[in-house]
């Protein structure tokens, strides 16, 4: 019996030591391959991360005079260029990223006018529609402060002596003329303002209001007529203001009736603003108030960017250029501005 328990110990002592011998050398292996294909795998993603930093390190020769910052511009650009534009002709989208760049980041307001009418469109689009259908958007307006009623009408303030001031100009070479010489308009300032509707709806003209940016006494500077012996006058749209007022507003001229007008694309309206300063220094804006159904908004009126500016001229030295003379010379008239 002992021997037969023995026996039977040994067998099941046989036949456990194989079962152990079987299970290990076949899981071994298995987490070898495992581990080997890691590692292995592990190596090919660190050898494509190397190649690629490796391209990126090396510069495009035939690009080697791009900067960062147009990097940063052609990036921004593809971004754009991923989203549809559905004002974009189909034909455009295969446009280089460049072009696009300079479209989208081109500002929208680089005149007063064009924001106004951009935040209309905004407006409209907030509305349930983008006013292209029927075009009632905020209305064109061409601003010209360097319009004469008549030569002999337009003074200029300017801080230098006669023999450095150049001969008056032509109407049409005012603005160049003044900006370079630093003149502001003395006494009196006439603009000309032609404004026309974008579209084929019809935009009413609601109001147009003075708004003040700067008082000032009047500048001590000297005075210098652009024109002697002239005459006529203006007899159409005309609107007048007074400068030195508490709170300048317009007045038509000339029995004019007042605003509200109408205006569209093919019948646009010409304006003319007289304004007059004598005891200030002004610098000032006109604000156009528009509509055109439920859609409506404000169209600020400058000289580029700029307000207007306007000074009293009372008691200043006054300069004529007479037909036919070499210089200015003083008034003889009136050798300063009259009160």
């Amino acid at each position: 019996a002992a021997g037969a328990g023995a026996a039977a110990g040994a067998g099941a002592a046989a036949e456990d030591v194989p079962e152990v011998e079987r299970e290990s050398p076949a899981k071994a292996p298995v987490a070898r391959r495992r581990r080997t294909v890691l590692l292995a795998g592990t190596a090919v993603v660190a050898a494509v991360a190397a190649a690629a930093l490796v391209v990126n390190l090396v510069p495009d020769k035939g690009h080697n005079d791009r900067s960062g910052k147009q990097s940063v511009g052609t990036a921004a650009s593809e971004s754009v260029d991923s989203s549809p534009d559905a004002s974009e002709p189909s034909g455009a989208k295969g446009r280089s990223a460049s072009p696009s760049a300079s479209r989208s980041g081109s500002p929208t307001a680089s005149a007063p006018a064009s924001v106004s009418a951009s935040r209309s469109r905004e407006a409209a689009a907030a509305q349930g529609g983008d006013g292209s259908a029927d075009g009632a958007t905020a209305p064109a307006v061409a601003v010209n402060p360097y319009k004469w009623e008549d030569p002999c009408s337009q003074h200029y303030l300017i801080d230098q002596n006669p023999e450095q001031v150049p001969p008056p100009p032509a109407e049409p070479d005012a603005r160049g003329w003044v900006n370079a010489l630093g003149g502001v308009a003395g006494g009196q300032q006439m603009l000309a303002l032609t404004v026309q509707g974008t579209g084929k709806a019809t935009v009413v003209l609601e109001a147009l209001h003075v708004r003040v940016v700067e008082k000032s006494a009047p500048l001590a500077w000297n005075d210098f007529e652009m024109g002697v012996g002239c005459g006529g006058g203006v007899e159409t749209t005309s609107f007048g203001v007074d400068l030195d007022a508490g709170r300048p507003s317009l007045s038509p001229k000339a029995g004019q009736r007042d605003f509200p007008y109408k205006v569209s694309e093919s019948d646009p309206e010409v304006f003319y603003v007289f304004a007059d300063a004598r005891t200030h220094n002004v610098s000032w804006y006109l604000e156009l108030d528009w509509s055109s159904g439920d859609r409506h908004g404000a169209v600020r009126l400058d000289d580029k960017g700029k307000p207007f500016r306007t000074s009293g001229n009372v008691g200043r030295p006054a300069y004529t250029y007479p037909l036919g003379d070499t210089e200015w010379g003083r008034n003889e008239s009136y050798p300063d501005i009259p009160g």
